[in-house]
């Protein structure tokens, strides 16, 4: 979808998109979702100002309620049915984007791709960077025709909880994480009360935020030097974790982007993981 090789194939400008609008078959996913702390309301940003024909996706309520967890992965029929009455079918040409770029669409590119869905891209620079160019917003809320979603959840492409702890025993693969360094050494507290600090032995430290620029994904060389710098091996299996399974998926999008398929993310993250008494934690850089 991109016409430079360097860069990934799952991100699309904000011109290519602009120039879609109105295409029945490109169907626009608004997935923003904020840390307290940012003091940003998605839903009250979508109603305010929205890419015309945008449905909204609420990240806390299309997911698992029963988990105890912040927006696990829904069942596949759960899925199905919330997307279906946002008019989104599994063969739909899917765009989502979030506010500052590159921050919370990841996640929702990777459920819809997960549950079966072929053509999901991210948009490059966000619903910020999209505004700061004058492009076209609306308040309208769109009434797409309910559509039915065929999912076919490809499960392996998560990692529940007994999964990860055999691979942080057995160093079975390298465990990426994006949260920030202060949370992943120990020195800061976690944002959730109660959580413990530090990180899963044997983890690789790769904050979110290193993977983009102005909002934009940034270019194959540059990605594939953070993994480098970082010590993780393109050949092995990688495990993406984060603080609640969203902005893993920033790292998952960087290996896509890069050919890795040989990686999966876990789902429970730092909230399942931190949040136990049971769990061997390590502090410090490595």
């Amino acid at each position: 979808m991109n016409d430079k090789n360097n860069k990934s194939t799952f991100v699309v400008s904000a011109d290519w998109l602009e120039q879609r609008l109105g295409d029945p078959k490109v169907r626009i996913v608004d997935a923003a979702w904020y840390l307290p702390a940012q003091n940003r309301d998605p839903k009250a940003e979508y109603a305010a100002a929205h890419i015309p024909g945008a449905v909204f996706f609420d990240q806390d309520a299309i997911a698992d309620q029963t988990s105890g967890l912040p927006h696990t992965l829904p069942s596949q029929q759960a899925f199905a049915e919330a997307v279906g009455a946002m008019g989104i079918g599994e063969d739909d040409t899917i765009v989502v984007y979030d506010g500052p770029g590159i921050f919370t669409a990841p996640r929702v590119w990777w459920m819809f791709r997960i549950m079966g869905a072929k053509n999901v891209y991210v948009l490059d620079g966000g619903m910020d960077g999209w505004k700061a160019e004058g492009r076209p917003t609306t308040s309208e809320v769109p009434s797409p025709a309910p559509r039915s979603f065929h999912p076919a959840l490809n499960a392996t492409a998560v990692t529940a909880f007994e999964r990860m702890k055999d691979i942080v025993e057995n160093r079975l693969a390298q465990v990426a994480d994006a949260r920030s360094a202060g949370r992943f050494t120990g020195e800061e507290p976690e944002p959730r009360a109660g959580m413990r600090s530090g990180h899963m032995p044997g983890a690789k430290n790769l904050p979110s935020g290193v993977f983009s620029e102005n909002g934009k994904l940034k270019d194959l060389e540059s990605l594939h030097a953070i993994f480098a710098d970082a010590g993780i091996d393109m050949a092995k299996p990688v495990v993406t974790t984060c603080g609640s399974g969203v902005t893993a998926a920033i790292i998952t999008l960087a290996l896509q982007s890069l050919g890795h398929t040989n990686n999966t993310l876990y789902d429970g993250s730092w909230s399942e993981w931190g949040g136990r008494p049971d769990t061997p934690v390590a502090f410090g850089r490595e």
